[in-house]
């Protein structure tokens, strides 16, 4: 236990002083000052702690959320700040995820398909890194899109003073990672923060930049957000997607994780702590959170052994609200941004595209799309796009069972598709693998697929009396996958053949007894596919495979 206190202890340390920029710059690329993402950076992380599962998840404001953050702020009505939007989106957040995890559907993070998660996260990682350009330089253009910026840019100048300060904060970013030093890439942020900080207070050097300016006390303003019932039906849609969002990026990081470090990750707890914690950002002056992808891999490598961990980034985080709270005021902005840029761009690779468009052309189509749809028009289209996108190749991907014809290979009771292997058919019984659970969405397509692997074996073997169905892929038939089965029996009796399945799951095989299914449809079932065909066995005819080396099944 005391090793276990210790290593939290010294990972809390670690990771706050990555946060403490993080929170400052992710609440200005939200359109909010930024003392709020320091409250979100206190009380949220505690409420996680005391639910969630993770013991190495980096909760906290993040980079892709703020980008929709902003969006869904962008258009508050008049006498509303942006500060108050944001509690109400937090707080709407953190009750749409409290009912899926009360209603158990942790199963939402299947949602988004990687294709479309990755596509998502590196067109927020290009416009975030956009958007920041003009900050940078000093001018006035401003926007959430690609051609926002373009249009609203020619109409603003640069300015000389800001393009230097964001130049040299890159270049020492840059240069910090270069060097090889992993302690000295972590602290070049905070430790680039606070001698800009130095040097815009007590020198002339920052003289026309934009800076900070002066925050308010750094007290938690402790309060429920606005009952403006206006307010939340606007603020609504917006907030379902960040929250789907947030759900499956902090639960894609937590469960990778997990799995590395051979834990059990519980998808309903997580669920449950990430509610606690943006519920607790609403009433806590905060914005939205979620987990970071960089803040988590630095918690693991730094030792985290339990949830304690975040218990003590929160204090040091209290610390440091404490100690910033007035030089934060002469912080430039330019530097304060290009943190942004480095920090998101450190996790932006084009592999991923090439490697799904090699892969699957379909997904790797997505992929691009969602990217490019977050770039021209805006996230919350985007992650729709990635929703629907997912959920559509799935459908196509199902909508046709895959039913391979078997032979057995020879000398052996193992049987394989004759397609890819050397095998011996029986001319009287035709050997069908369903290679898909039986469900609405593929149920249409099964007695064509059946129908023709039955032409091409009488063309090919001989006629046929039986049609035996290897069921073992089949994990599930829902009532339409049983009414395709029973019309793909009344199609073979009308050739004069018997329907047979061998190796049916036992949980399947319990809902088909339930009805009675196989003695009211006369249907065999055969403990093993072996013994269903031996059943009739005549004499053993090769296979017209041209395939004589084993591939795959």
């Amino acid at each position: 236990m005391k090793h276990s206190w210790r290593a939290d202890l010294i990972a809390g340390a670690v990771v706050a002083v990555l946060l403490i920029p993080q929170s400052l710059a992710y609440a200005m690329l939200a359109g909010l000052p930024p003392q709020v993402g320091l409250y979100a950076s206190l009380l949220p992380l505690l409420a996680y702690a005391a639910l969630g599962s993770s013991p190495v998840l980096g909760l906290g404001p993040v980079a892709v959320l703020a980008l929709m953050i902003a969006q869904a702020l962008s258009g508050l009505p008049a006498g509303v700040t942006p500060e108050a939007g944001a509690l109400v989106l937090a707080a709407e957040i953190g009750a749409l995820m409290a009912l899926a995890a009360l209603l158990r559907l942790d199963a939402l993070s299947s949602l988004l398909s990687v294709p479309a998660l990755r596509g998502f996260e590196n067109g927020a990682t290009l416009m975030i890194a956009a958007s920041q350009l003009p900050v940078l330089l000093g001018s006035a253009a401003a926007g959430f899109t690609l051609p926002d910026l373009a249009r609203t840019a020619m109409t603003g100048g640069w300015g000389l003073s800001s393009t230097v300060w964001g130049a040299v904060a890159l270049a020492l970013l840059l240069m910090s990672r270069r060097m090889g030093l992993p302690l000295l890439a972590r602290l070049a942020p905070l430790l680039l923060l606070l001698g800009a900080m130095a040097l815009s207070a007590f020198t002339p050097a920052a003289q026309g930049v934009a800076q900070v300016g002066a925050l308010p006390t750094l007290a938690l303003p402790l309060g429920l957000p606005s009952l403006d019932r206006a307010l939340w039906l606007q603020l609504l849609p917006s907030a379902a997607l960040v929250a789907l969002m947030a759900f499956v990026s902090s639960f894609a990081v937590s469960e990778s994780l997990a799995q590395r470090r051979g834990e059990k990750l519980l998808p309903a707890a997580e669920l449950r702590g990430l509610a606690a914690a943006n519920l607790v950002a609403a009433v806590s002056g905060g914005m939205p959170v979620a987990g970071s992808f960089s803040r988590s891999i630095l918690l693991h490598e730094a030792g985290s052994r339990t949830r304690w961990t975040l218990v003590f980034v929160a204090a040091f985080m209290a610390l440091a609200m404490l100690l910033l709270a007035g030089p934060l005021a002469h912080l430039p902005k330019p530097v304060l941004a290009a943190t942004i840029v480095v920090a998101v761009l450190g996790g932006f690779t084009l592999r991923h595209y090439a490697e799904a468009w090699r892969y699957a052309r379909a997904e790797g189509l997505l992929m691009a799309a969602v990217s490019t749809t977050v770039l021209l028009w805006s996230a919350g289209a985007a992650l729709a796009l990635g929703v629907v996108g997912s959920i559509a190749l799935l459908i196509q991907r199902t909508a046709q069972p895959h039913v391979a014809r078997l032979g057995r290979v020879p000398g052996t009771q193992h049987y394989r598709n004759v397609e890819r292997y050397a095998v011996e058919c029986q001319p009287e019984v035709v050997g069908l693998r369903i290679d898909e659970s039986l469900v609405f969405t593929n149920a249409r397509g099964l007695v064509d697929a059946v129908l023709a692997r039955v032409q091409e074996h009488r063309e090919r073997v001989g006629a046929p009396a039986r049609v035996l169905l290897l069921m073992a892929p089949v994990n599930h038939i829902d009532v339409s996958g049983l009414t395709a089965l029973q019309e793909l029996r009344a199609a073979l009796a009308a050739e004069g053949l018997r329907l047979e399945l061998s190796e049916v799951k036992g949980p399947v095989l319990d809902r088909l007894r339930a009805v009675g299914w196989l003695e009211a449809q006369d249907v065999s079932l055969y403990l093993s596919h072996h013994e269903g065909m031996q059943a009739g066995e005549h004499a053993l005819r090769p296979s017209l495979a041209d395939m004589d080396a084993p591939g795959q099944l």
